[in-house]
């Protein structure tokens, strides 16, 4: 690792956050990987990445890693799901990066949270708020805890995500209503995009692919650049 800034991300041992991982690499950004057990370490390494082994619900764990001489140009969280040991890491796993990142002079911190969260929860049906509903409460603070950080930050909020190719039909909205699909590759394309986009800054935007939109025909996307 030199001085030059690097992006710090959590969670690319799979689904987005590997995806977020194969961009970066290819656009030869440096790139710090958080992971909480060894298992994608050898492929990461393979890639150029850096890899800190860490425990995203463990503060200490967190700080060790993203505390450093190196100035960090970004985090980029896509940590959350699954329980691990019975805690969700969708608010606290998050919450102790966001204030592990105001620490270390973060410059901009991207969260990968989900439509359904916050003010998009009305994209949803109540069928799907019933079994996603105690996870989004969870995303939704992690949403808040990151606007009051202090630090500047883009939420990106990606509807129903499947693992098929990049369509590169991905947009993004300020739109809270819009649901839908969107590949995980194309999640990863724009989260890359608002990196260097300061219009993204302090923006909560929906990602879904304009070709798979639940029962809308009008999309106000939102640009970048």
């Amino acid at each position: 690792m030199t001085d030059t800034p690097y992006i710090f991300l959590a969670g690319a041992s799979r689904g987005v956050g590997q995806q977020i991982a194969l961009q970066l690499t290819k656009q030869n950004r440096p790139v710090k990987a958080l992971l909480r057990t060894e298992t994608a370490r050898a492929d990461l390494e393979a890639m150029g990445i850096q890899v800190a082994i860490g425990d995203a619900l463990h503060i200490a764990e967190i700080e060790e890693a993203m505390l450093s001489e190196e100035p960090i140009a970004a985090v980029i969280s896509t940590i959350g799901g699954l329980p691990w040991n019975g805690e969700r890491a969708d608010y606290l796993g998050n919450k102790n990066l966001i204030d592990a990142a105001v620490k270390a002079g973060a410059n901009k911190f991207i969260l990968v949270s989900s439509i359904g969260a916050g003010d998009s929860v009305a994209a949803l049906s109540p069928q799907v708020l019933e079994t996603l509903g105690a996870v989004l409460a969870e995303k939704e603070k992690a949403e808040e805890h990151l606007i009051a950080s202090g630090l500047t930050y883009t939420i990106v909020r990606p509807g129903g995500l499947k693992s098929e190719p990049a369509t590169g039909n991905g947009v993004l909205t300020e739109d809270f209503r819009v649901a839908g699909s969107i590949n995980r590759a194309d999640v990863a394309d724009l989260v890359c995009q608002c990196l260097d986009s300061e219009r993204a800054n302090n923006k909560v935007l929906s990602a879904i692919d304009r070709n798979m939109m639940y029962g809308q025909a009008q999309l106000a996307e939102f640009r970048l650049h």
